[in-house]
């Protein structure tokens, strides 16, 4: 966790990043090494649906993994990079553009 979180922020090191987060052991770890361009929120215990990624990840289901069976691993990576790229920007706004998550954004 600590190298993705030290290679998101040299990646963007003059914006300041607010990552939506559950409740994972990993995710609030003492060890820990947050830089000072990331922040993070994290959602109510068991609450899925107000994590947009499990949104995104669902999107991602229907339209490419409802009742279809793949041989190998690489056809499941084939499609999974199929639909992710299909996916439009209304569809990713609409569902990271919900009411909670707009009153997050704008109090901080």
């Amino acid at each position: 966790m600590n190298a993705f979180l030290e290679e998101l922020s040299q990646a963007y090191p003059d914006d300041y990043l607010l990552l939506v987060m559950d409740n994972a052991i990993w995710h609030k770890s003492s060890t820990l090494k947050i830089p000072t361009n990331i922040g993070f929120t994290f959602i109510p215990p068991y609450t899925p649906e107000m994590n947009p990624i499990e949104q995104v990840w669902k999107e991602i289901r229907k339209r490419g993994f409802k009742n279809k069976a793949f041989r190998t691993l690489e056809d499941v990576m084939n499609q999974l990079q199929d639909v992710i790229q299909g996916l439009e920007k209304e569809v990713i706004k609409s569902i990271v553009n919900r009411r909670w998550t707009r009153m997050l954004f704008e109090s901080r």
